[in-house]
């Protein structure tokens, strides 16, 4: 019976198509990085995505309405996240920026959109930037993990890091750092959920692209019907339509 039971076995998983570790579920990570990915309700975590908003996470969502994929979106801090990403197949993380120290880590998505780094000074400030040098001095808040945090501390900048960047505008408003690293658009969503205003953009440098990151041992298959699924959102219009609805 045991060697009925055993070929049994062995003639299913031969029978099994190749690619079926594709149709496993997929797990999409998110952080609070407005307009990019947010809490629709303003919580600091979500476990439903219907409960998680966005420019990327519409992107995302989009992709996956040209699939069969079963997936789930899941918000939480941005550096547990990504290594969760770094350590599961089928698991991935959005709006990542795509550099080439992060391009051999994951299989990307994208790009999805674009963001542009900007350096925001206090409301009222008279310090002007002509270069990126210029804040060489300065104590620049960022956050742990951000990919604008590591370039400027490869680079020998002063950043005062912290585990979310929520908290950064109050920080430059009190004065307890001097400018603070965000995205162009990303930047006065903070602010303003941190009743802080007037905030002054005053350099702005690297247009960088941003995708959806899956961890590398994710099937190809996967990448390439995730992919293509994006081409048939840009040919639908709905990708224009999305970048439009948040300012792009």
């Amino acid at each position: 019976m045991r060697k009925v039971t055993a070929l049994c076995l062995l003639a299913l998983s031969l029978a099994m198509p190749v690619g079926s570790q594709a149709a496993d579920k997929l797990y999409f990570y998110t952080e609070n990085f407005p307009p990019y990915n947010m809490s629709a309700s303003g919580r600091a975590f979500e476990h439903n995505g219907d409960q998680i908003d966005g420019l990327c996470t519409e992107m995302v969502k989009a992709i996956m309405s040209h699939t069969k994929l079963d997936y789930a979106i899941k918000l939480r801090n941005w550096d547990y996240g990504y290594k969760r990403v770094l350590d599961k197949p089928n698991h991935g993380i959005f709006c990542t920026t795509y550099t080439e120290d992060r391009a051999p880590q994951f299989k990307w998505v994208g790009p999805l959109t674009t963001n542009l780094w900007t350096i925001f000074g206090p409301k009222d400030t008279t310090f002007k930037m002509d270069e990126l040098e210029d804040a060489k001095n300065k104590k620049i808040g960022g956050y742990r993990g951000d990919v604008m945090t590591e370039y400027l501390v490869k680079r020998g900048y002063t950043v005062s890091q912290i585990d979310s960047d929520d908290l950064n505008p109050k920080r430059l408003e009190l004065g307890q750092i001097e400018l603070w690293i965000a995205d162009r658009l990303a930047g006065p969503y903070f602010a303003s959920q941190q009743d802080v205003e007037g905030l002054v953009p005053v350099y702005s440098f690297n247009q960088t692209e941003l995708y959806l990151a899956m961890n590398p041992e994710t099937p190809q298959p996967v990448i390439d019907e995730l992919n293509k699924a994006l081409e048939k959102v840009k040919a639908s219009g709905m990708y224009e339509a999305i970048e439009d609805k948040y300012g792009l």
